[in-house]
């Protein structure tokens, strides 16, 4: 009864189980639907890119002139500054403690210049003249031995008339030296001797400037001058009322930073007015004119339009930064960038968002 009725009803249940198996297995998924429609193209003819939100002074990423331990932060995300605004400053403990050296150093030389210029001391004077009194009273008293020695011919021996008349020319000589010096102290300092200290002081002051600005770059500041690119192409300098946000800080304090190139220690932008920076494909390059309208759509918002104006073109083609961007990233796409001014509407966007920018191609 086994062998006839339950074996084939255990081989008829394995067969149904397989078909319903098979069966599942070749039914297609049902396609799910994206959360968000991407962009479409409004226009027949049309080139496409995708941007990325910047501001219309770029990213400005401020680094560090000289490397060192981080001791105060000034701003924070989202803060608005001016040009010369402080960021951060370093430690400059090292730097103050070399400064007072320095204008110890200068202060000793402008003290050893001011002391040449008050020569001849006048408490000096009585001493000096003294010793030139001192000369000519010698000198006189020599003179008259020498003569006294000299009328008694044969009572005193050649030697001491030699010697008499020896002392008369010694006298001499040192009243000649006690002029000399007489003179030498009316006639104060030696201009060589006050310009060999002035130029001490002057050494010593350009050392103490030289520390002076090595403190002053140890706080990085907001730029003072911007450029701005008008609507025409052309560089024009903006310097009314250029105010920046900070877009990020990336130090803290106690933190220890070098002056590597491309550091972003603090990222500003003038975000008053905003710009998509588009990449076209390489191959789209020759069909690209300034001229052409278009329109840009936030990823994950494609129903709003934004009105793009041009601004100018960045005539270098470069290689196309995908995902990272590292350097040892492979890429082989080159891509021109364009750069649009975006009419926000109202509508607050945010520096690096991404959207899809459309150009209407037909001519």
């Amino acid at each position: 009864m086994f062998t006839r009725y339950i074996l084939p009803g255990f081989a008829l249940v394995a067969l149904v189980f397989a078909l319903v198996q098979m069966t599942k297995a070749q039914q297609k998924p049902t396609p799910l639907t994206p959360p968000v429609d991407p962009g479409s193209s409004p226009y027949a003819q049309q080139l496409a890119g995708s941007g990325i939100i910047e501001p219309e002074t770029e990213n400005i990423a401020v680094g560090s002139h000289v490397p060192g331990v981080v001791a105060k932060v000034y701003v924070k995300v989202g803060q608005k500054v001016k040009p010369g605004d402080r960021l951060f400053q370093l430690d400059d403990r090292q730097l103050r403690a070399e400064l007072n050296v320095r204008n110890s150093l200068s202060a000793s030389a402008q003290a050893a210049l001011e002391k040449l210029k008050m020569q001849p001391r006048a408490e000096e004077r009585p001493s000096q003249a003294a010793k030139l009194l001192e000369a000519e009273v010698n000198l006189k008293n020599q003179q008259k031995l020498y003569d006294r020695v000299k009328n008694l011919v044969g009572a005193v021996s050649e030697e001491e008339l030699t010697n008499r008349q020896l002392a008369v020319e010694l006298a001499k000589a040192q009243l000649e030296k006690a002029k000399g010096d007489f003179s030498l102290f009316n006639a104060g300092a030696w201009k060589a001797d006050t310009d060999i200290a002035q130029a001490s002081i002057d050494q010593s002051l350009t050392q103490v400037n030289q520390t002076e600005v090595e403190i002053q770059r140890l706080t990085a500041t907001a730029p003072h001058q911007l450029w701005i690119a008008d609507t025409t192409g052309n560089d024009a300098p903006d310097d009314s009322g250029i105010v920046f946000q900070v877009l990020q800080v990336n130090i803290r304090p106690g933190e220890y930073v070098a002056n590597t190139p491309g550091s972003a220690l603090i990222v500003l932008g003038r975000v008053g007015k905003l710009h998509v920076r588009v990449d076209l494909d390489e191959n789209d390059i020759s069909r690209y004119r300034t001229s052409f309208q278009g329109v840009a759509r936030l990823r994950g918002n494609p129903e709003t339009n934004y009105d793009l104006t041009f601004v100018r073109v960045d005539p270098y083609v470069i290689p196309k930064k995908s995902l990272t961007g590292a350097n040892t990233e492979r890429v082989d796409t080159r891509v021109l960038q364009v750069i649009y001014a975006i009419d926000t509407k109202g509508v607050p966007l945010y520096v690096g968002q991404q959207m899809d920018v459309f150009l209407n191609a037909k001519k």
